[in-house]
């Protein structure tokens, strides 16, 4: 094709007379990366379509071969990188190249589509659709994710792990209390997701440029087409705002970062050092020089791409912060970084629940580790402060106690009932009772708490919003 036939085709060429720079031609296009929102382009037009034809531009007759057109557009390019990428070598951006190929399907009746319509709404309304369903996904993938750890925490039953503060041994939970505390954090993963979608759940099209449509539009025509709440109630606000996106990046960052915190301990409880528990061979390899090895390589990446998911969350913040109103071609650079974040995060969850539901426990190992070295002292300053020793003075003579039970090898139910009432006469024979594992466990009787009533409640409650939790397509 000729340059200046290549300079026609653009939808802007009118102004122009001088072919673009060939170099910067290719360098500037957002095809290579936009392409994927072919079905949100198509969605978004379809309902666009449906709006000028409600206000006059486009008959009944005209408005059927245009949808069924749109439809033929994307039924006739399969979502694949190579090959929609070598079949639209001259397309700018996805918005062209709908309208080339639609252009294809039903000839100069695709010029009309364009009627009220600027690419800066275009793009805000198919970003605002892509983060919709990414964040449908990812809810999903969460509730996956959260009920295989529900299972994970039930199977484990009365067994108990030692909790840690500052990487020390502090006192001994639940393995179920230990699980259901990310499964806390999903829950709350799942609200900031939830609220992002409802905030960001306003159509931009027919904000026009910038000002507005030129042509009255009916826009809540648009909006309910696409599941919308509502229009956006401001053009220059709508064609400009990466709010949703922010919220979904940011999100998702966090979302990471709890992740990691949970690859990171098990990565720690699988080494020989710890030997909590035995990572899944499925999920595991080898290495190349040591025959003995096995590497959490899952637990690994998922700790690395924590980071990737925080670059991306601040690469769109740095990019948006200094921009005027309304549209800057500034925010082409803002797609990629929500691609990469929906991509990464997609492919964490397709994962993470079932090798979390193929995790086994070492409990004997958990058990000889939350049974020594005083895991109990706080149970034992507990039983003091009950029988009307001042804590802080009960701390005090409990930390004495473990001083002795160092020094002589011995836990503290190993010391006899005469040495610990030479340390104070509150001392009595039900002391022994009171620091058992399970006395430890249940001295934390309160909501929220690793107590074995409270633990059951909490894993009962968990496993009811599984059950009851469907799917976000199914709602």
């Amino acid at each position: 094709m000729s340059d200046a036939k290549r300079h026609a085709t653009k939808m802007w060429s009118g102004r122009f007379r001088e072919p673009l720079n060939a170099a910067f031609e290719e360098w500037q296009r957002s095809f290579p990366f936009d392409w994927r929102l072919l079905p949100q382009e198509v969605a978004a037009s379809k309902a666009h379509a449906r709006a000028i034809a409600a206000a006059g531009i486009l008959t009944e007759a005209e408005l059927t071969k245009m949808q069924e057109g749109l439809d033929a557009v994307l039924a006739n390019n399969p979502l694949h990188a190579e090959t929609i990428l070598a079949k639209a070598t001259n397309a700018e951006d996805i918005h062209h190249f709908v309208e080339l190929e639609l252009t294809k399907q039903i000839g100069d009746l695709a010029l009309k589509l364009h009627t009220a319509r600027s690419r800066n709404e275009q793009i805000a309304t198919d970003m605002r659709l892509f983060v919709r369903d990414a964040i449908d996904n990812t809810i999903d993938g969460l509730r996956a994710w959260h009920g295989a750890l529900t299972t994970l925490a039930a199977e484990a039953g009365e067994n108990v792990i030692p909790s840690y503060t500052h990487l020390q041994r502090a006192e001994p939970v639940l393995v179920a209390h230990w699980l259901l505390a990310y499964a806390s954090m999903i829950e709350r993963d799942i609200s900031r997701l939830t609220d992002a979608r409802a905030r960001m759940n306003y159509c931009p099209l027919g904000s026009g440029a910038v000002a507005g449509a030129t042509l009255a539009l009916d826009r809540t025509i648009a909006a309910r087409e696409l599941n919308f709440t509502a229009p956006t109630p401001n053009s220059m606000d709508a064609t400009s705002d990466r709010d949703f996106a922010l919220d979904f990046t940011q999100a998702v960052a966090t979302l990471g970062i709890h992740i990691s915190r949970f690859a990171e301990e098990l990565t720690l409880y699988s080494t020989a050092e710890f030997g909590f528990l035995d990572l899944p061979e499925a999920f595991s390899t080898g290495s190349s020089a040591m025959p003995q090895k096995k590497n959490p390589d899952l637990t690994e990446l998922i700790r690395g791409k924590s980071g990737r998911l925080l670059g991306a969350a601040t690469t769109l913040a740095t990019l948006i912060k200094g921009l005027p109103l309304a549209y800057n071609k500034d925010l082409q650079e803002g797609q990629e970084p929500v691609f990469d974040s929906a991509d990464t995060i997609a492919g964490i969850l397709s994962v993470l629940p079932a090798f979390t539901r193929a995790l086994k426990f070492n409990f004997d190992r958990m058990k000889t580790a939350a049974t020594t070295g005083y895991l109990n002292s706080m149970a034992a300053a507990t039983y003091l402060s009950n029988k009307g020793v001042p804590f802080r003075k009960a701390h005090e003579i409990i930390g004495n106690a473990v001083r002795l039970g160092i020094e002589t090898k011995r836990e503290l139910d190993d010391i006899t009932l005469s040495e610990l009432q030479q340390l104070s006469p509150a001392f009595a024979e039900d002391f022994f009772a009171a620091i058992t594992l399970e006395a430890t466990l249940d001295c934390h009787d309160v909501i929220g708490g690793t107590a074995r009533p409270r633990v059951a409640e909490a894993l009962a409650a968990s496993k009811k919003k599984v059950s009851s939790q469907g799917t976000e397509s199914e709602k």
